[in-house]
């Protein structure tokens, strides 16, 4: 397998959709192979997951109403778009331990990417793109 496989879902952003983006992100991993060749699983899989639940979480959460995640894979490399109505760009900010607010996810997507990239359609919203290594 040497061509590009990609994957593209729409959410409504309701509750579930953190969990539903999850799930197909994780078939799809399990589709493709990982850098070693074997598909569906390592870390990259688990890194995948973890950054797609972050994205999508993010996104239901400071940008109610419909997404989208488009996954796509080459070899060596795996991209994640998620996609949502909200202009506002993420921003870092303190992780709150006491209260729950967050401020862990946006940080640790930016860690685990070789590349964050953040654009604006001209329909409005924002794309953020993540590269990972696979």
């Amino acid at each position: 397998m040497s061509e590009t496989v990609q994957l593209t879902e729409s959410f409504d952003g309701m509750p579930g959709t953190t969990a539903l983006a999850r799930h197909a992100a994780a078939a799809f991993a399990g589709s493709v192979p990982s850098a070693t060749g074997d598909t569906g699983g390592g870390t990259g899989a688990d890194t995948l997951l973890l950054v797609v639940s972050e994205l999508v979480a993010n996104a239901c959460r400071h940008a109610p109403g419909p997404c989208s995640l488009l996954l796509r894979w080459q070899p060596g490399r795996m991209e994640v778009v998620v996609s949502d109505r909200c202009e506002a760009e993420p921003a870092a900010r303190q992780p709150d331990l006491l209260s729950g607010t967050g401020g862990f996810g946006w940080p640790l997507v930016t860690r685990l990417a070789e590349s964050v990239r953040i654009t604006h359609p001209a329909e409005g919203g924002k794309c953020i793109q993540v590269a990972l290594s696979w």
